[in-house]
């Protein structure tokens, strides 16, 4: 299940007189920044995810250019999410927007998988006024790719006998993690489809992408893929990142950005319950160059003033070049159970209750509010 450019359907619902119009949500025109979704009106002016928003406004000035506003796209999912979990009992979310389904042996019960297909389509039709685009297919892959199929508002169903033909004319783009390079190795090949990939024999196709990524292209191009689906898959990482108007050197200011992400990181890991040992340090500098530097902490953290500490220590010893920063983020990974973890943290009972209170606090007056109404104070560091 794959809800339909979500966070521009989201804006669309709430605001109906942006209905029928080139939506984009992402960056602001006139400052840096990217195109986080775009609505399918935007999409026919070649408006995409990732774009520059200045060439988003470029091909499109009409365009209606509107800040994300995540509280909101949550609190959607969340409704898809509750009723996806009344229709299959074993759902995997696979991102905000996004999910997999698990309806094997479900036929008695609940009828055919198209059946539950165009159930789940009618049901956050009816929840939310959102469409969704539902894929049904032996495998997780196949299921992925029927879903971006007949978009929008699309269903797909394609059952195993079905398999080779429905991916044979696919464009090889339409595969799972091809990247620019291997990209121009099969444009050079002269691959332009699954079919033509298919032919390759695998011993021949590993000379030119290695073993792994050759393996895992053959098994796709032959819709050979995992068919597991886990309800309690966590997410690998949090994190944010911002990108400045104007590339910076002033350590005050990227002291600052870093310290604002890192609260919301904590916030997004705390409402979670996780509690992540390895800190995730992004720079973009001048030119587009980015270097990334980890950190794994002794004691797992869901405290912002603890990542931060360790961020800027990556900042200031991690051989970084002398650049202006473009962009700076932080991420926390390296799960543990965030209860648990939080009794290594502090040596003291009451510190560590008191501690735990500001954070509650701080969290409690955020989700009544939708902003970051209080912040811990951090000191700043030239």
């Amino acid at each position: 299940m794959d809800l339909d450019a979500f966070f521009a359907s989201c804006e669309q619902l709430e605001h109906p007189e942006y209905r029928g119009l080139p939506v984009v949500v992402g960056g602001r025109p006139g400052h840096r920044g990217v195109v986080a979704a775009a609505s399918y009106e935007a999409r026919r002016f070649g408006i995409h995810s990732a774009m520059p928003t200045a060439e988003a406004l470029r091909r499109c000035p009409d365009a209606v250019f509107l800040h994300p506003d995540m509280e909101k796209y949550q609190r959607y999912s969340q409704q898809v999410f509750q009723i996806l979990g009344t229709l299959a009992p074993i759902v995997e979310a696979a991102s905000i927007d996004e999910a997999y389904l698990d309806v094997s042996g479900l036929e008695k019960l609940s009828g055919t998988p198209e059946t539950i297909g165009r159930e789940i389509k009618q049901r956050i039709l009816a929840g939310t006024g959102l469409t969704a685009s539902v894929g049904i297919g032996p495998n997780r892959l196949i299921a992925k790719l029927g879903s971006e199929y007949r978009k929008p508002d699309g269903l797909t169903v394609v059952t195993p006998g079905e398999v080779l033909d429905f991916l044979a004319p696919m464009p090889v783009s339409n595969l799972r993690g091809l990247g620019k390079k291997t990209r121009e190795i099969f444009d050079r090949l002269g691959i332009r489809t699954v079919l033509q990939l298919r032919a390759i024999p695998l011993p021949q196709l590993q000379q030119y992408l290695g073993k792994k990524a050759a393996a895992s292209f053959h098994r796709q191009a032959f819709g050979i893929a995992s068919d597991q689906v886990f309800s309690e898959q966590h997410r690998k990482s949090i994190s944010k990142e911002t990108t400045f108007e104007t590339d910076i050197r002033d350590r005050v200011l990227l002291h600052d950005a870093l310290r604002r992400l890192a609260a919301e990181v904590a916030s997004t890991a705390r409402r979670e319950c996780l509690s992540g040992s390895v800190v995730t340090l992004k720079i973009r500098f001048q030119g587009f160059e980015t270097c990334t530097r980890q950190n794994k902490r002794s004691t797992p953290t869901c405290d912002e003033r603890e990542m931060l500490k360790t961020a800027w220590q990556l900042f200031l010893e991690g051989r970084l070049p002398d650049k202006p920063v473009r962009l700076i983020g932080i991420g926390l990974s390296g799960w543990q159970e965030a209860q648990s973890a939080q009794e290594d943290l502090f040596t003291h009972r009451k510190r560590r209750q008191d501690n735990q209170r500001v954070l509650q606090t701080i969290d409690a007056v955020t989700e009544k509010f939708g902003k970051r109404l209080l912040q811990l104070g951090t000191a700043r560091k030239p």
